[in-house]
């Protein structure tokens, strides 16, 4: 049977354990193995040979990732551990099942985390909207603290760790790991340039590292079972499991736990349970919004980094949007690049400009007044704002993923639009 270390102790009925049920069902071994036997280093090194990489998107490192924070002690220097719970990605709801799940798993990987990196303080950066996580996620850290999992002196290790939950007041730029730590600062969420990153100067000046909820969940179960047994989670090059999920018109649509490598058809035809009756699957972005679009012919890809890249998209953050006969590709363009446009954080004008001219492009398309030479228009949008280094930051990229992807794949469509003077799905119905 395949193991599901992330979501094993999730019981929706029972809801989320406490400290002593946690510690039954074998948690709180990876704070014992890396406070007790284990120098900050030596936990950088597993997780570093565990191949462990970002969940949230990127898909960096995490063990190089904290390597590059200066090795100084706690007690020395002021650090952070942030862990990015704002999950705003079209599509995506993973972290928001961990979290309402088993939030103590959460708190133990950052305790792992924060020594590792040796830092003193932890934030959990929270969707405003995710009011469960945020009941549940404050009772666990007093739970927590009630029980010396969290504090001053851990297990008599001399090594002190707190944690405190950020409800924050929305943006999307915030999944952006600089504009997180400029939102916690109390100022508006705009990225900052780099160099310094934050692992050397972050929240407040401070090395500082952000990591996304389910990478910090996996942290536990590396360092309690090792990296070898992390690594053979996988099926390919990428150990572990991961959080993939599926929206759209499926019998089953939902998210599951499997190991990384996992072919795109199994999740959506095994777990999803197919499409409904009367829809055939046409296209679909693989890692939520900020990808592009793979068509219905590439359903064997593999869901790792390297597969999906080969394939022509991202990752992301595994939880694919699907898109069916029925649906009018130009209108879901066109939804998509509105949210894009409108979280802009308006800080270059590449992207606080060219994103609200393509949603005004694909809405004259949509409602009939587009012309032929607004096809040009678009994509010479996403050939200009698509490639990284152009903009401050990765938000006008990934708004042209799904952009540059649709235009070559549905460029029927747009052209029908056009010359019919509106959608050929709404003129039919």
């Amino acid at each position: 049977m395949t193991e599901r270390p992330l979501t094993a102790m999730i019981d929706p009925a029972a809801g989320p354990p406490d400290c002593a049920a946690y510690g039954r069902a074998g948690g709180w071994r990876a704070v014992r193995a890396a406070l007790r036997d284990m120098t900050p280093d030596a936990v950088i090194d597993v997780v570093t040979r565990s191949t462990l990489r970002g969940r949230g998107g990127a898909g960096f490192g995490t063990g190089q990732k904290w390597s590059f924070v200066p090795k100084e002690p706690a007690a020395t220097r002021r650090k952070y551990l942030i862990a990015n719970a704002d999950e705003m990605e079209p599509g995506t709801f993973k972290d928001r099942l961990l979290m309402e799940g088993n939030p103590l798993q959460l708190i133990e990987g950052m305790i792992v985390a924060g020594y590792a990196i040796q830092a003193g303080h932890g934030v959990i950066f929270l969707r405003g909207e995710y009011h469960l996580a945020l009941e549940r996620l404050t009772r666990a850290i007093a739970d927590a603290r009630a029980t010396g999992w969290l504090g001053a002196d851990i297990l008599g290790s001399g090594f002190g760790f707190d944690i405190h939950v950020h409800s924050s007041g929305g943006r999307y730029i915030c999944g952006e790991e600089t504009a997180l730590l400029t939102a916690l600062e109390g100022k508006r969420a705009q990225p900052r340039s780099k160099p310094p990153f934050p692992q050397v100067g972050g929240l407040w000046g401070a090395p500082s590292v952000v990591n996304n909820v389910e990478t910090l969940c996996n942290v536990p179960h590396i360092v309690a079972n090792g990296a070898e047994w992390f690594r053979a989670l996988g099926l390919g090059p990428d150990g572990g499991t991961k959080l993939y999920g599926v929206s759209g018109h499926v019998r089953r649509p939902g998210t599951w736990e499997l190991p990384m490598g996992t072919p795109l058809r199994e999740i959506i035809e095994q777990h999803a349970g197919g499409m409904r009756d009367g829809y055939a699957l046409r296209a679909l972005l693989p890692g939520g919004a900020s990808t592009a679009f793979l068509d219905a012919g590439q359903l064997d890809v593999a869901m790792e980094y390297g597969a999906v890249e080969k394939a022509g998209s991202r990752l992301g953050t595994g939880q694919a949007i699907l898109l069916d006969d029925r649906t009018c590709p130009i209108g879901m363009l066109q939804n998509l690049e509105h949210f894009f446009a409108q979280e802009s954080c308006g800080w270059c004008t590449p992207c606080r400009d060219g994103l609200p001219w393509v949603e005004r492009l694909l809405a004259a398309i949509e409602d009939g007044t587009g012309e032929a030479e607004d096809l040009d228009r678009l994509a010479d949008h996403a050939r200009l704002l698509g490639p990284m280094g152009r903009t401050f930051c990765a938000h006008a990229p990934g708004a042209m993923a799904p952009l540059a992807s649709g235009l070559r794949l549905f460029r029927a469509d747009f052209e029908a639009h056009i010359h019919q003077r509106g959608c050929p799905l709404r003129q039919a119905a």
